[in-house]
């Protein structure tokens, strides 16, 4: 009887550490989800030529991404994107009709990272960091 006490005492605390790992990969699961890019960025671009910083407005409403990308080169560019999960992806048409395609992934509330194709014409990362 004394055998079965201890595996009974086993048994549940295993279920309640699996139930307590369980409930905190929910709640980091949907904090990571909860993430909303709307806000003001600093945007660090590293190209094979140096590095550029951009300011960059964006407005997430759902899946889909709005904004403005300025910069000393390009000026201010409006763009569209969606975000998808822990990602999104936005494009932005320069006047010469360029099309710049930020891809990327949402590191935390925070801070982003991705990477930049410049119309097919070469391409760079970048990070962002939320302005406070």
């Amino acid at each position: 009887m004394h055998f079965s006490s201890r595996v009974f005492a086993v048994a549940t605390a295993a279920s309640i550490a699996a139930s307590s790992m369980v409930s905190t990969s929910v709640a980091a699961a949907a904090q990571r989800v909860a993430s909303d890019l709307t806000g003001n960025w600093t945007f660090e671009v590293v190209t094979e030529n140096g590095t550029g910083v951009s300011a960059v407005a964006m407005t997430q409403k759902g899946d889909s991404l709005t904004g403005t990308y300025t910069s000393g080169r390009m000026g201010t560019l409006p763009f569209k994107g969606v975000v998808k999960g822990q990602t999104f992806t936005f494009a932005a048409n320069t006047s010469g009709g360029t099309t710049f395609t930020f891809s990327g992934a949402i590191v935390d509330a925070d801070h982003i990272t991705g990477d930049l194709d410049f119309g097919g014409q070469g391409g760079a990362t970048f990070s962002g960091t939320r302005k406070k």
